[in-house]
Protein backbone atom coordinates (compact mmCIF):
# COMPACT_ATOMS: atom_id res chain seq x y z
CA UNK A 1 0.00 0.00 0.00
CA UNK A 2 1.65 3.38 -0.87
CA UNK A 3 1.57 6.11 1.46
CA UNK A 4 0.90 9.36 1.37
CA UNK A 5 2.00 12.59 3.90
CA UNK A 6 -0.88 15.37 3.70
CA UNK A 7 0.40 18.65 5.36
CA UNK A 8 -2.54 20.69 6.06
CA UNK A 9 -5.97 19.22 7.77
CA UNK A 10 -7.85 22.06 6.49
CA UNK A 11 -10.59 20.98 3.96
CA UNK A 12 -8.71 21.25 0.77
CA UNK A 13 -5.94 18.72 3.08
CA UNK A 14 -8.82 16.49 4.19
CA UNK A 15 -10.82 16.25 0.72
CA UNK A 16 -7.89 15.45 -0.67
CA UNK A 17 -6.90 12.79 1.77
CA UNK A 18 -9.86 11.20 2.03
CA UNK A 19 -9.78 10.98 -2.03
CA UNK A 20 -6.33 9.34 -2.07
CA UNK A 21 -7.71 7.00 0.48
CA UNK A 22 -10.45 6.05 -1.45
CA UNK A 23 -7.82 5.11 -4.12
CA UNK A 24 -6.48 2.51 -1.61
CA UNK A 25 -3.07 5.05 -0.19
CA UNK A 26 -2.27 4.85 3.36
CA UNK A 27 -2.65 8.61 4.74
CA UNK A 28 -1.09 10.59 6.85
CA UNK A 29 -2.27 13.18 7.89
CA UNK A 30 -0.40 16.72 9.77
CA UNK A 31 -1.41 20.00 10.68
CA UNK A 32 0.22 22.63 12.66
CA UNK A 33 -2.83 23.17 14.88
CA UNK A 34 -5.89 21.37 15.07
CA UNK A 35 -7.76 19.94 12.13
CA UNK A 36 -10.39 22.33 10.75
CA UNK A 37 -9.20 25.31 12.78
CA UNK A 38 -7.95 27.48 10.57
CA UNK A 39 -9.60 29.29 7.42
CA UNK A 40 -12.14 26.55 6.95
CA UNK A 41 -13.81 26.93 10.33
CA UNK A 42 -15.84 30.52 10.69
CA UNK A 43 -16.50 30.99 6.55
CA UNK A 44 -19.84 31.32 4.96
CA UNK A 45 -19.84 27.71 4.00
CA UNK A 46 -21.28 28.65 0.50
CA UNK A 47 -20.34 25.91 -2.63
CA UNK A 48 -21.09 28.41 -5.34
CA UNK A 49 -19.98 27.43 -8.42
CA UNK A 50 -21.75 30.40 -9.91
CA UNK A 51 -19.24 32.67 -8.56
CA UNK A 52 -15.72 31.19 -9.01
CA UNK A 53 -14.51 33.89 -10.95
CA UNK A 54 -10.72 35.06 -10.00
CA UNK A 55 -10.46 37.27 -7.11
CA UNK A 56 -8.78 40.10 -9.05
CA UNK A 57 -11.41 41.37 -11.52
CA UNK A 58 -11.82 44.28 -14.43
CA UNK A 59 -11.78 47.18 -12.66
CA UNK A 60 -10.76 46.21 -9.02
CA UNK A 61 -7.33 47.65 -9.64
CA UNK A 62 -8.35 51.20 -9.21
CA UNK A 63 -11.13 50.45 -6.69
CA UNK A 64 -8.41 48.49 -4.26
CA UNK A 65 -6.51 51.56 -4.61
CA UNK A 66 -9.17 53.80 -3.62
CA UNK A 67 -9.92 51.15 -0.68
CA UNK A 68 -6.70 50.87 0.19
CA UNK A 69 -6.73 53.88 2.70
CA UNK A 70 -10.19 52.87 4.12
CA UNK A 71 -10.43 50.68 7.42
CA UNK A 72 -13.85 49.36 6.84
CA UNK A 73 -13.71 48.68 2.88
CA UNK A 74 -14.33 45.38 1.14
CA UNK A 75 -10.76 44.95 0.19
CA UNK A 76 -7.75 46.50 2.77
CA UNK A 77 -4.73 46.84 1.49
CA UNK A 78 -1.78 47.66 4.37
CA UNK A 79 1.37 48.33 2.67
CA UNK A 80 4.28 46.67 4.20
CA UNK A 81 8.26 46.80 3.55
CA UNK A 82 8.35 43.66 1.87
CA UNK A 83 9.65 42.89 -1.56
CA UNK A 84 7.73 40.24 -2.71
CA UNK A 85 4.61 41.59 -0.95
CA UNK A 86 5.14 44.10 -3.42
CA UNK A 87 5.91 42.23 -6.50
CA UNK A 88 2.65 39.72 -5.30
CA UNK A 89 0.21 42.84 -5.84
CA UNK A 90 1.95 44.79 -9.05
CA UNK A 91 1.12 40.93 -10.50
CA UNK A 92 -2.35 41.28 -8.91
CA UNK A 93 -3.00 44.61 -10.33
CA UNK A 94 -2.03 43.20 -13.47
CA UNK A 95 -4.35 40.55 -13.60
CA UNK A 96 -7.26 43.00 -12.97
CA UNK A 97 -8.29 42.49 -16.37
CA UNK A 98 -10.80 40.96 -18.93
CA UNK A 99 -8.94 38.71 -20.54
CA UNK A 100 -7.59 37.20 -17.07
CA UNK A 101 -10.55 37.10 -15.25
CA UNK A 102 -12.56 35.11 -17.96
CA UNK A 103 -10.13 32.62 -18.37
CA UNK A 104 -9.67 31.93 -14.87
CA UNK A 105 -13.95 31.65 -14.80
CA UNK A 106 -13.41 29.16 -17.80
CA UNK A 107 -10.62 27.07 -15.79
CA UNK A 108 -12.73 26.69 -12.59
CA UNK A 109 -15.89 26.18 -14.28
CA UNK A 110 -14.46 23.06 -15.56
CA UNK A 111 -13.00 22.29 -12.25
CA UNK A 112 -16.29 22.76 -10.42
CA UNK A 113 -18.25 19.95 -13.27
CA UNK A 114 -18.64 17.30 -10.44
CA UNK A 115 -18.75 19.40 -7.51
CA UNK A 116 -22.46 19.23 -6.71
CA UNK A 117 -22.38 14.97 -7.51
CA UNK A 118 -19.23 14.80 -5.27
CA UNK A 119 -20.86 16.79 -2.40
CA UNK A 120 -24.26 14.47 -3.00
CA UNK A 121 -21.59 11.39 -2.14
CA UNK A 122 -20.60 12.65 0.95
CA UNK A 123 -24.16 13.29 1.71
CA UNK A 124 -24.93 9.77 0.71
CA UNK A 125 -22.01 8.42 2.32
CA UNK A 126 -23.43 9.65 6.28
CA UNK A 127 -20.91 13.30 5.88
CA UNK A 128 -23.27 15.15 7.92
CA UNK A 129 -22.52 19.09 7.27
CA UNK A 130 -25.91 20.63 7.43
CA UNK A 131 -25.71 20.92 3.52
CA UNK A 132 -28.87 23.03 1.89
CA UNK A 133 -29.97 23.19 -1.78
CA UNK A 134 -32.10 26.65 -1.18
CA UNK A 135 -29.51 28.92 -4.23
CA UNK A 136 -28.57 32.21 -3.30
CA UNK A 137 -29.37 35.62 -3.42
CA UNK A 138 -27.56 38.40 -4.18
CA UNK A 139 -29.32 41.64 -3.51
CA UNK A 140 -28.05 45.43 -4.33
CA UNK A 141 -29.01 49.10 -3.26
CA UNK A 142 -28.26 49.85 -7.56
CA UNK A 143 -29.26 48.67 -10.56
CA UNK A 144 -25.81 49.42 -12.64
CA UNK A 145 -24.04 47.19 -9.99
CA UNK A 146 -27.15 44.52 -10.90
CA UNK A 147 -27.24 44.82 -14.71
CA UNK A 148 -23.35 44.73 -15.08
CA UNK A 149 -23.51 41.35 -12.99
CA UNK A 150 -26.24 39.96 -15.00
CA UNK A 151 -24.83 40.93 -18.20
CA UNK A 152 -21.65 38.17 -17.03
CA UNK A 153 -24.12 35.63 -16.41
CA UNK A 154 -23.84 34.13 -20.01
CA UNK A 155 -20.73 32.22 -19.22
CA UNK A 156 -22.29 30.44 -16.51
CA UNK A 157 -25.15 29.37 -18.78
CA UNK A 158 -22.95 27.42 -21.24
CA UNK A 159 -21.77 25.67 -18.75
CA UNK A 160 -25.03 24.71 -17.85
CA UNK A 161 -26.28 26.75 -15.03
CA UNK A 162 -29.50 27.91 -14.90
CA UNK A 163 -29.63 32.03 -15.72
CA UNK A 164 -30.24 33.97 -12.87
CA UNK A 165 -33.83 35.29 -11.89
CA UNK A 166 -33.54 38.76 -11.94
CA UNK A 167 -36.36 40.38 -9.45
CA UNK A 168 -37.38 43.68 -7.89
CA UNK A 169 -39.96 44.94 -5.43
CA UNK A 170 -42.67 42.94 -4.35
CA UNK A 171 -41.40 39.33 -5.65
CA UNK A 172 -38.21 40.42 -3.93
CA UNK A 173 -39.80 40.35 -0.47
CA UNK A 174 -42.41 38.21 -0.92
CA UNK A 175 -39.34 35.21 -0.87
CA UNK A 176 -37.59 37.72 1.35
CA UNK A 177 -39.79 40.09 3.62
CA UNK A 178 -36.48 41.25 5.67
CA UNK A 179 -34.90 42.95 2.61
CA UNK A 180 -34.95 46.88 3.23
CA UNK A 181 -36.49 49.20 1.11
CA UNK A 182 -32.48 49.83 0.56
CA UNK A 183 -32.05 47.28 -1.66
CA UNK A 184 -33.17 48.42 -5.31
CA UNK A 185 -32.99 44.28 -6.88
CA UNK A 186 -31.41 41.12 -6.89
CA UNK A 187 -30.60 38.17 -8.72
CA UNK A 188 -31.53 34.49 -7.92
CA UNK A 189 -29.01 31.86 -8.07
CA UNK A 190 -31.13 28.70 -7.80
CA UNK A 191 -28.55 26.04 -7.80
CA UNK A 192 -26.42 27.20 -5.37
CA UNK A 193 -25.54 25.49 -1.68
CA UNK A 194 -24.49 26.01 1.51
CA UNK A 195 -23.47 23.98 4.60
CA UNK A 196 -21.81 24.38 7.76
CA UNK A 197 -18.22 24.51 6.85
CA UNK A 198 -16.76 23.52 10.40
CA UNK A 199 -19.28 20.31 10.57
CA UNK A 200 -17.92 18.70 6.86
CA UNK A 201 -14.09 19.01 7.97
CA UNK A 202 -14.62 17.32 11.61
CA UNK A 203 -17.41 14.74 9.68
CA UNK A 204 -14.29 13.95 7.03
CA UNK A 205 -11.27 14.03 9.91
CA UNK A 206 -13.49 11.61 11.59
CA UNK A 207 -14.19 9.42 8.32
CA UNK A 208 -10.25 9.04 8.06
CA UNK A 209 -9.46 8.18 10.90
CA UNK A 210 -11.60 5.85 11.27
CA UNK A 211 -10.74 3.86 7.95
CA UNK A 212 -7.39 3.47 9.30
CA UNK A 213 -5.17 6.86 8.47
CA UNK A 214 -3.04 9.00 11.04
CA UNK A 215 -3.87 12.77 11.95
CA UNK A 216 -1.75 14.28 14.17
CA UNK A 217 -2.35 17.87 14.99
CA UNK A 218 -0.05 20.88 16.66
CA UNK A 219 2.49 18.68 14.35
CA UNK A 220 4.53 21.42 11.97
CA UNK A 221 6.61 20.59 9.49
CA UNK A 222 10.25 21.45 10.25
CA UNK A 223 12.01 20.70 7.08
CA UNK A 224 11.77 18.15 4.00
CA UNK A 225 14.34 15.40 2.98
CA UNK A 226 14.63 15.10 -0.20
CA UNK A 227 17.01 14.22 -3.26
CA UNK A 228 17.00 16.20 -6.77
CA UNK A 229 13.19 15.49 -7.79
CA UNK A 230 12.24 13.21 -5.25
CA UNK A 231 11.02 13.77 -1.50
CA UNK A 232 11.95 10.72 0.94
CA UNK A 233 10.42 12.35 4.26
CA UNK A 234 9.54 14.93 6.48
CA UNK A 235 10.87 16.19 9.42
CA UNK A 236 7.89 17.32 12.22
CA UNK A 237 8.00 18.76 15.89
CA UNK A 238 7.53 14.83 16.96
CA UNK A 239 9.95 13.42 14.53
CA UNK A 240 10.59 12.07 11.08
CA UNK A 241 8.01 10.29 8.65
CA UNK A 242 8.57 8.68 5.84
CA UNK A 243 6.33 8.48 2.54
CA UNK A 244 6.18 7.53 -1.53
CA UNK A 245 4.20 10.92 -1.92
CA UNK A 246 3.76 14.03 -0.22
CA UNK A 247 1.19 16.79 -0.48
CA UNK A 248 0.98 20.20 1.11
CA UNK A 249 -2.27 21.78 1.42
CA UNK A 250 -1.65 24.59 4.43
CA UNK A 251 -3.70 27.31 3.08
CA UNK A 252 -2.26 30.39 3.86
CA UNK A 253 1.24 28.90 5.25
CA UNK A 254 1.54 27.17 2.13
CA UNK A 255 4.90 28.94 1.61
CA UNK A 256 6.52 28.77 4.38
CA UNK A 257 6.06 24.63 4.29
CA UNK A 258 6.98 24.49 0.29
CA UNK A 259 10.00 26.87 0.95
CA UNK A 260 11.79 23.88 2.96
CA UNK A 261 12.18 22.36 -0.38
CA UNK A 262 13.15 24.73 -1.95
CA UNK A 263 9.58 25.75 -3.94
CA UNK A 264 8.46 29.08 -4.29
CA UNK A 265 4.78 29.78 -3.92
CA UNK A 266 3.44 33.40 -4.31
CA UNK A 267 0.28 32.73 -1.91
CA UNK A 268 -0.35 36.24 0.29
CA UNK A 269 -2.99 35.73 3.26
CA UNK A 270 -6.20 37.49 2.73
CA UNK A 271 -7.79 37.86 6.13
CA UNK A 272 -11.84 37.53 6.46
CA UNK A 273 -13.99 37.81 9.32
CA UNK A 274 -17.41 36.31 10.91
CA UNK A 275 -19.70 37.05 13.43
CA UNK A 276 -22.29 34.38 14.37
CA UNK A 277 -25.60 35.26 16.28
CA UNK A 278 -27.49 32.66 17.92
CA UNK A 279 -30.05 32.74 17.98
CA UNK A 280 -31.18 34.38 14.59
CA UNK A 281 -32.11 38.43 14.28
CA UNK A 282 -33.78 38.49 11.65
CA UNK A 283 -35.08 35.22 9.43
CA UNK A 284 -34.69 34.97 6.04
CA UNK A 285 -34.70 31.88 3.91
CA UNK A 286 -31.80 31.80 1.83
CA UNK A 287 -27.87 32.72 1.95
CA UNK A 288 -27.98 36.62 1.23
CA UNK A 289 -25.20 38.33 -0.46
CA UNK A 290 -24.81 42.12 -0.02
CA UNK A 291 -23.63 42.89 -2.96
CA UNK A 292 -22.03 46.66 -2.10
CA UNK A 293 -20.26 45.77 1.11
CA UNK A 294 -19.23 42.54 0.05
CA UNK A 295 -20.86 40.66 2.69
CA UNK A 296 -21.88 37.44 3.07
CA UNK A 297 -24.93 36.12 5.15
CA UNK A 298 -25.59 32.14 5.79
CA UNK A 299 -28.55 30.83 7.91
CA UNK A 300 -27.55 27.57 9.76
CA UNK A 301 -29.84 25.47 12.23
CA UNK A 302 -30.91 28.67 14.88
CA UNK A 303 -27.64 30.58 13.98
CA UNK A 304 -26.99 33.37 11.35
CA UNK A 305 -23.15 34.00 9.91
CA UNK A 306 -22.39 37.52 9.07
CA UNK A 307 -18.83 36.98 6.94
CA UNK A 308 -16.65 38.86 4.69
CA UNK A 309 -14.13 41.32 3.78
CA UNK A 310 -10.52 41.10 2.36
CA UNK A 311 -7.31 42.50 4.53
CA UNK A 312 -4.19 41.72 3.14
CA UNK A 313 -2.18 42.14 5.94
CA UNK A 314 0.21 39.67 6.47
CA UNK A 315 -0.14 36.33 8.53
CA UNK A 316 -1.49 37.17 11.43
CA UNK A 317 -4.92 37.12 13.65
CA UNK A 318 -5.41 40.36 14.87
CA UNK A 319 -9.08 41.53 14.78
CA UNK A 320 -9.55 44.83 13.66
CA UNK A 321 -12.92 46.87 15.58
CA UNK A 322 -13.38 48.24 11.95
CA UNK A 323 -13.69 45.33 10.65
CA UNK A 324 -15.58 44.14 12.25
CA UNK A 325 -18.38 47.20 12.45
CA UNK A 326 -18.48 47.12 8.70
CA UNK A 327 -20.07 43.66 8.77
CA UNK A 328 -22.80 44.05 11.77
CA UNK A 329 -23.66 47.90 9.53
CA UNK A 330 -24.07 46.30 5.74
CA UNK A 331 -26.67 43.71 7.83
CA UNK A 332 -28.10 46.82 9.26
CA UNK A 333 -28.60 48.47 5.81
CA UNK A 334 -30.19 45.34 4.09
CA UNK A 335 -32.36 43.81 6.80
CA UNK A 336 -35.18 45.56 8.01
CA UNK A 337 -35.92 45.11 12.08
CA UNK A 338 -32.30 44.42 12.51
CA UNK A 339 -31.76 44.77 16.41
CA UNK A 340 -29.94 47.88 17.22
CA UNK A 341 -28.97 46.44 21.11
CA UNK A 342 -27.73 43.57 19.34
CA UNK A 343 -25.57 41.98 21.98
CA UNK A 344 -21.81 41.80 20.64
CA UNK A 345 -20.73 38.55 19.63
CA UNK A 346 -16.76 36.93 19.46
CA UNK A 347 -15.43 37.90 16.11
CA UNK A 348 -13.77 35.48 14.13
CA UNK A 349 -10.79 35.75 11.75
CA UNK A 350 -9.17 33.37 9.09
CA UNK A 351 -6.77 33.37 6.66
CA UNK A 352 -7.79 32.58 2.89
CA UNK A 353 -4.97 31.78 0.66
CA UNK A 354 -4.39 33.98 -2.14
CA UNK A 355 -2.76 33.66 -5.42
CA UNK A 356 -1.53 36.81 -7.62
CA UNK A 357 -3.70 35.67 -10.45
CA UNK A 358 -6.57 34.57 -8.36
CA UNK A 359 -6.25 30.58 -9.34
CA UNK A 360 -5.43 28.15 -7.06
CA UNK A 361 -1.92 26.07 -7.07
CA UNK A 362 -2.61 22.68 -7.94
CA UNK A 363 -0.54 20.07 -9.34
CA UNK A 364 3.38 18.97 -9.06
CA UNK A 365 5.40 21.18 -7.37
CA UNK A 366 7.92 22.11 -10.47
CA UNK A 367 11.08 19.98 -10.15
CA UNK A 368 9.62 17.24 -7.92
CA UNK A 369 7.39 13.94 -9.05
CA UNK A 370 6.37 12.77 -5.71
CA UNK A 371 5.73 16.67 -3.90
CA UNK A 372 2.52 18.40 -4.84
CA UNK A 373 0.51 21.41 -4.22
CA UNK A 374 -3.14 22.00 -3.60
CA UNK A 375 -3.45 25.51 -1.94
CA UNK A 376 -4.51 29.33 -3.49
CA UNK A 377 -8.24 28.46 -3.39
CA UNK A 378 -9.36 32.22 -1.65
CA UNK A 379 -12.90 31.94 -0.95
CA UNK A 380 -13.50 29.38 -2.72
CA UNK A 381 -12.02 26.25 -0.44
CA UNK A 382 -15.40 24.87 0.61
CA UNK A 383 -16.86 25.17 -3.33
CA UNK A 384 -13.47 23.31 -4.73
CA UNK A 385 -12.65 20.89 -2.24
CA UNK A 386 -14.03 18.17 -2.79
CA UNK A 387 -13.28 18.20 -7.17
CA UNK A 388 -9.41 19.58 -5.82
CA UNK A 389 -9.20 16.20 -3.84
CA UNK A 390 -10.47 13.99 -6.38
CA UNK A 391 -7.99 15.63 -8.97
CA UNK A 392 -4.72 15.37 -6.60
CA UNK A 393 -5.58 12.19 -6.10
CA UNK A 394 -5.74 11.26 -9.75
CA UNK A 395 -2.61 12.79 -10.08
CA UNK A 396 -0.47 11.17 -7.39
CA UNK A 397 -2.15 7.40 -8.01
CA UNK A 398 -1.66 8.24 -12.41
CA UNK A 399 1.69 9.87 -12.10
CA UNK A 400 -0.42 12.39 -14.77
CA UNK A 401 -1.79 16.11 -14.69
CA UNK A 402 -5.23 15.73 -15.35
CA UNK A 403 -6.39 17.99 -18.26
CA UNK A 404 -8.68 20.37 -15.81
CA UNK A 405 -5.37 20.71 -13.82
CA UNK A 406 -3.78 22.34 -16.42
CA UNK A 407 -4.41 25.64 -15.41
CA UNK A 408 -3.55 25.36 -12.07
CA UNK A 409 -0.20 24.09 -12.36
CA UNK A 410 2.68 25.80 -10.07
CA UNK A 411 4.91 26.20 -12.88
CA UNK A 412 2.69 29.37 -13.95
CA UNK A 413 4.52 31.12 -11.66
CA UNK A 414 8.20 30.59 -12.85
CA UNK A 415 8.34 28.87 -9.08
CA UNK A 416 11.87 27.70 -8.68
CA UNK A 417 14.05 25.99 -6.35
CA UNK A 418 15.82 29.00 -4.48
CA UNK A 419 19.21 28.62 -3.06
CA UNK A 420 17.86 29.53 0.75
CA UNK A 421 15.18 26.79 0.40
CA UNK A 422 17.83 24.32 -0.72
CA UNK A 423 19.93 25.10 2.39
CA UNK A 424 17.42 24.55 4.63
CA UNK A 425 16.34 21.25 3.06
CA UNK A 426 20.20 20.31 2.90
CA UNK A 427 20.23 20.73 6.62
CA UNK A 428 17.73 19.02 7.18
CA UNK A 429 18.64 15.78 6.25
CA UNK A 430 21.66 15.79 8.20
Amino acid sequence: MAHVVVIGAGVIGLCAADALQRRGWAVTLLDAGAPGAGASQGNAGWIVPALSGPVPAPGLRGTSARWMLTPDSPLVIRPRLDLGFARWLVAFWRNCNATAYHAGLEATLALNARTMALLDAYQAEGIDAEMRADGLLMVYRAGAALARDLAGAETLTRWGYPAPEVLRGDALRVGEPALSEAVWGGLLLPAERHLRPEKLTAALAARLIDRGATLLARTPVVGIEHDRDRVSAVQTSTGRIAADAFLVAAGAWTPVVAALAGVRTPIEAGKGYSLDHTPTPVAFRRPLYLHEERVALTPFAGTLRMSGTMELSGRNALIRPARVTALSRAAATYLSGWPVDLPPVPAWSGLRPLTPDGLPIIGLAPGFTNLAIASGHAMLGVTLGPATGEAVAALLTDGETPEVLRPFTAGRFAASRSEPGWRRSRQSRR
